[in-house]
């Protein structure tokens, strides 16, 4: 099981799409990285980890109810650092 302590958002990639978000997506995808610390992850995030990316392990959790945007993040450790925010598709090509 995989436990999640502390969310590190100083990636620059992240910063960056971030702010090119609306308000919404923004307010929500902080709702989303302070839900990762839950125990247990909401289901409602539909956490998943990417096949594809072994080094690191990339991982994907849903931000808006739709499912129409994402947010990816690796782990080390306890601690989720994000990647990026972006459109469903945006993330399944380039996480």
């Amino acid at each position: 099981m995989i436990r999640i302590s502390n969310v590190d958002m100083s990636r620059k990639s992240f910063a960056k799409t971030l702010r090119a978000a609306s308000t919404d997506i923004q307010s929500q995808t902080s709702s989303a990285a302070t839900s990762l610390t839950s125990e247990p992850i909401p289901a409602r995030l539909r956490f998943e980890k990417l096949s594809c990316y072994r080094n690191p392990s990339i991982y994907t959790i849903h931000i808006t109810r739709n499912h129409s945007h994402k947010l990816s993040f690796e782990i080390h450790g306890t601690t989720a650092i994000l990647r990026k925010v972006g459109t469903h598709k945006e993330i399944d090509r380039a996480p």
